[in-house]
């Protein structure tokens, strides 16, 4: 049996960035410190901030006081500015890169064009960067949905920090189809992007893969996206706890790779679980023969 990590599993920059910002932030305020919804995906990481006393607010309307921590996702101008309206001290964890996408959909709205963003709707980066667009910002999840867009002279097409590059590289070739003039933005994190393809490259030498890494999170989904189109036996998983000797059975590799939000403690405690379990599982099969 062997035992896999991908080298670049564990917390991305923006991550720990975010982290140290917090913690930062809390030792010098005792109270009254709040994020501006979860600061990453990572339910276990979000209740250890609870504890240590630093608390979610789902919407800024519901902030009355002390200090408020924008999230690694980063927020809209129009949030901003009711934060900014509020008697709250304000700590930017904001992750660089998504900064910088912002930063760029500003500037393109300005350009009279208009902009698609490859990436889910739903997820509050995609949803800051609408409001950078001023309204001219259309969400496309995927290549099918191009064919709902009306032939245009101009365009511009981008994507979420952590959206496959696979899914990306299909859209804009789509978008050609529909456009004269397709200016073409790579703006998915490089860091993301190294993981994809060590990720790949492991599903493609192992006989069993596992994804570590929270339900909610959009690098993770990613990349268990990216594993099962090239190895079916792959699995999502958020802890050790998960992982069954059924998931286990007859795989000699077994690899392990984890989304951005990932602590490195987690994925440690996953290789010990199959160690053990695998243990187990090769008794009961030389008792059988």
């Amino acid at each position: 049996m062997q035992i896999i990590v991908d080298n670049n599993s564990g917390l991305c920059y923006g991550v720990k960035r975010a982290l140290r910002i917090v913690r930062k932030t809390k030792e010098e305020k005792t109270k009254n410190v709040f994020t501006l919804g979860n600061l990453i995906h990572n339910s276990q990481i979000i209740s250890d901030l609870e504890k240590q006393g630093v608390h979610s607010a789902n919407s800024p309307e519901k902030i009355k006081g002390g200090t408020i921590i924008i999230r690694s996702h980063g927020v809209s101008p129009e949030v901003r500015k009711i934060l900014n309206q509020k008697k709250v001290k304000i700590v930017d964890a904001t992750c660089p890169i998504v900064k910088n996408i912002q930063k760029l959909v500003e500037t393109l709205a300005k350009e009279e064009e208009e902009i698609i963003i490859v990436g889910n709707r739903d997820h509050p980066e995609i949803k800051g960067l609408i409001g950078y667009s001023k309204g001219k910002a259309i969400i496309i999840e995927n290549e099918s949905q191009c064919k709902n867009l009306c032939p245009k002279k101009k365009r511009a097409v981008l994507a979420q920090s952590t959206q496959d590059l696979y899914v990306f590289k299909k859209v804009a070739t789509a978008l050609i189809e529909y456009t004269e003039e397709l200016r073409i933005f790579n703006t998915i994190c490089k860091f993301t992007q190294i993981r994809q393809k060590s990720t790949s490259e492991l599903a493609s030498s192992v006989d069993t893969l596992f994804i570590i890494g929270d339900k909610n999170s959009s690098n993770t989904n990613k990349l268990y996206e990216i594993s099962k189109r090239i190895l079916p036996n792959t699995y999502l998983i958020e802890n050790a706890e998960q992982i069954t000797h059924e998931m286990l059975e007859g795989s000699d590799k077994i690899g392990l790779s984890s989304g951005a939000s990932t602590p490195q403690d987690t994925i440690n405690e996953a290789v010990l679980k199959i160690k053990t379990n695998f243990k187990h599982q090769l008794h009961r099969e030389n008792i059988v023969q």
